[in-house]
């Protein structure tokens, strides 16, 4: 029996660490070796791909996205749809994590275990948070640590709503017991067991979280809150949070303009809190991809609604990069190992002989070829693997 294999060939390597010029040989689901004039083995067949001029990457993590949909802020018309295999791999994630959102009662965590897992069979790398913006908040067991040691894909709880209208205003003492529950079922499965929290444009920010650090032992880590650049309020409270020890998730989806003019891109956002003295491991990226962007007026009502995009996950790596010179290496942790780290997968967002083979291809900007697993996603910006039910769109960029 053949074995499958992929050599990419003279790739300038990151992993995220800058390795120089190098190939990288894919046997089956795993990177079996990184180096100099590698070939592939007689008794393994597959494609070479040239790529020279081009960076090779790790697969992006991408830990806050809808994937079974969200929204329904107002009226079922603005439930948005599933996300497809396709825009997660044009936009080179290999790795995610599903997340609910507002609605808990027409959407389930059972149906984002079954989308998960849907992806996985597909060949991407998928969990979820049990949970939705409510607290108690919804799981499959009845129980917020059960789901997360019974249940091989549920890494933590989330999203939980805090300073936003839309959620069940929780008290310090819910929140606290809450991460517990989380910390505690991450022990004993041997998962990250985060918290991780949606923080809307409430004018109290991260004030539930600092008062829970003050009042509870319950370990900073625990807690991931997202949306931190949402206004420029939060980032302050993100730059006092960061700098004591704790994770600050930038959404990529935010971007300053008429239907967000208080919002700061995740690029802009991120220099702000390095700035700010926050360690550069403390600092993340998730897209809120197919997530519902409600805009309110100021009585609360309903304007109109977008829809997150992933797409705009590596796009503000890249301007990371533009605006900065940073190096590439340090540009697309936000994207790879850090939220790698926060999700305790260790293996995930790295290029590492013996680890898995979930690699993009970058020609200057532009996402070209995305492997996961191994298996060629997308080539030269074509659509080689799509959803069983997809039909037409990504043949291209």
């Amino acid at each position: 029996m053949t074995v499958s294999a992929v050599l990419i060939r003279r790739g300038m390597v990151y992993a995220p660490q800058s390795l120089g010029v190098q190939d990288v040989l894919i046997v089956g689901s795993m990177i079996a070796a990184i180096g100099p004039n590698l070939m592939i083995p007689s008794w393994a067949k597959g494609p070479v791909i040239d790529a020279s001029n081009m960076m090779v990457c790790p697969g992006f993590v991408d830990q806050h996205v809808h994937i079974s949909g969200g929204g329904g802020e107002g009226g079922p018309v603005f439930r948005t749809p599933e996300i497809t295999l396709t825009q997660l791999t044009h936009a080179g994630i290999t790795t995610v994590v599903g997340v609910l959102g507002t609605d808990g009662t027409s959407r389930s965590v059972q149906a984002l275990l079954a989308k998960a897992r849907a992806l996985n069979t597909m060949g991407l790398s998928a969990w979820i948070y049990t949970g939705a913006y409510q607290v108690p908040t919804r799981t499959i067991s009845g129980s917020a640590r059960d789901d997360i040691i019974l249940i091989d894909r549920v890494v933590g709880v989330g999203e939980i709503a805090i300073s936003d209208h839309r959620g069940s205003q929780p008290t310090e003492a819910m929140l606290a017991a809450l991460a517990s529950e989380a910390r505690v079922g991450g022990l004993l499965a041997g998962k990250a067991g985060v918290l991780h929290l949606h923080v809307g444009d409430g004018l109290q920010g991260l004030a539930p979280l600092f008062h829970v650090r003050d009042q509870y032992d319950v370990p900073l880590s625990t807690f991931v809150p997202t949306h931190l650049n949402r206004n420029p309020r939060l980032l302050e409270d993100a730059k006092v949070w960061g700098r004591q020890g704790g994770y600050c998730d930038l959404t990529t989806g935010i971007q300053p303009g008429p239907s967000d003019p208080e919002g700061i891109s995740a690029s802009e956002a991120a220099i702000a809190l390095e700035k700010s003295a926050v360690p550069w491991d403390r600092i993340s990226f998730s897209s809120d991809a197919q997530g519902s962007i409600p805009v309110f007026d100021k009585e609360g009502r309903l304007l109109r609604m977008e829809i997150g995009s992933a797409d705009t996950l590596f796009a503000e790596a890249a301007a990371l990069h533009e605006m900065t010179q940073w190096p590439w290496e340090k540009c697309i942790t936000p994207i790879t190992t850090t939220p790698a780290a926060i999700l305790g997968l260790q293996s995930a967002g790295r290029l590492m002989e013996g680890g898995p083979a979930d690699c993009v291809l970058i020609n200057g900007t532009q996402i070209d070829t995305v492997i996961a697993q191994g298996r060629v996603m997308v080539q030269e910006g074509r659509t080689v693997v799509r959803d069983v039910f997809e039909v037409g769109s990504h043949d291209a960029h």
